[in-house]
């Protein structure tokens, strides 16, 4: 201690002291390098103010700039066995799942919402791509079908915010049984003559792709999304060329019939109620009776579990 410190009171001591300035209180834009103020960014819905990069959105966020007035009916996701396979690499899967959680506050990827857009009651999915990239494990599986049915009880429309870069590798074959349990689930809604709207954004990839995400009846991507199955670098190693400039991105996409639109984020909420007031006129979707077909019309059913029960065989041996 020195001898100024000695002659300066305690009060003056405590108000000469540095503060200290919290770190998210910036963002870089990561295309263009601009830093940009949070309330600034969070007002502009998280797209840059300088070069117009459409920034990753959490779903609370998205579901606010979706709805009339913000408001909405968040729906429980269902539950799942944690962690069937065991899963170990660098990390337990379990302790992915609780790092996953603390720093979302989400139990997991998937966020079933209900609300209204424009008066018209409508069920959206929105996934997270803080969670672990968005992956598709058994709880995913199973809210993209509590969704669908959701939809045609109420007989709304669904609408998908799809990010993810595929199939959960922790939960293995589990993950994958979930491609065709949540194509089935989309297939009842067009069954009900309901309309399912997907909106693609950055990034879109793996399973998820192959899957419900491409099954839309509309599908509309944000500008500049990476939209794909395979990684460009894989695919290149595999076909042995050189791929196109902007291969899976939104616009390249868009050039060769794989998206219908592309809209801006500030324009989603007005691009959306327009299509859903289109599919839901009476007699330009679905039967022209409206009914819906029964369960035992579609080939596969989804009211299994997630995780088939396993017997074992009498007398093996």
């Amino acid at each position: 201690m020195n001898w100024l410190d000695k002659m300066t009171r305690p009060k003056l001591s405590g108000f000469f002291k540095k503060r200290e300035t919290p770190d998210n209180l910036w963002h870089k834009c990561r295309k263009c390098g601009e830093m940009a103020f949070h309330r600034d960014l969070a007002a502009a819905r998280y797209v840059c103010p300088n070069c117009d990069h459409h920034m990753r959105l959490g779903p609370d966020a998205r579901l606010e700039s979706v709805f009339d007035d913000g408001a909405f009916e968040i729906i429980k996701t269902p539950e799942a066995p944690v962690d069937p396979l065991k899963f170990r690499d660098e990390k337990k899967y379990t302790d992915r799942l609780k790092a996953a959680r603390a720093k979302t506050g989400a139990a997991d990827a998937f966020a079933i919402a209900v609300g209204r857009i424009t008066g018209q009651e409508t069920v959206v999915l929105v996934q997270n791509f803080e969670f672990m990239g968005g992956s598709l494990g058994m709880v995913g599986g199973e809210s993209v079908v509590r969704a669908a049915e959701k939809a045609v009880a109420r007989k709304a429309p669904f609408i998908l915010f799809a990010a993810s870069g595929g199939a959960r590798m922790q939960e293995g074959v589990l993950s994958l049984m979930q491609m065709p349990r949540a194509t089935v689930a989309v297939d009842r809604v067009k069954e009900a003559g309901l309309p399912y709207i997907v909106v693609l954004t950055d990034p879109t990839t793996g399973g998820v792709t192959a899957s419900y995400a491409m099954l839309g009846d509309i599908h509309i991507s944000e500008p500049d999304a990476h939209i794909g199955f395979a990684g460009a670098r894989v695919i290149e190693q595999t076909i042995r060329e050189k791929l196109p400039a902007g291969f899976q991105r939104a616009e390249f996409l868009l050039d060769h019939g794989m998206v219908d639109m592309i809209v801006h984020r500030h324009e989603m909420r007005d691009t959306l109620s327009r299509i859903i007031r289109l599919l839901m006129t009476k007699n330009t979707w679905g039967p022209g009776d409206g009914s819906s077909p029964e369960r035992s019309t579609l080939p596969v059913p989804i009211d299994a579990p997630a995780v088939p029960s396993v017997q074992a065989g009498k007398g093996a041996g």
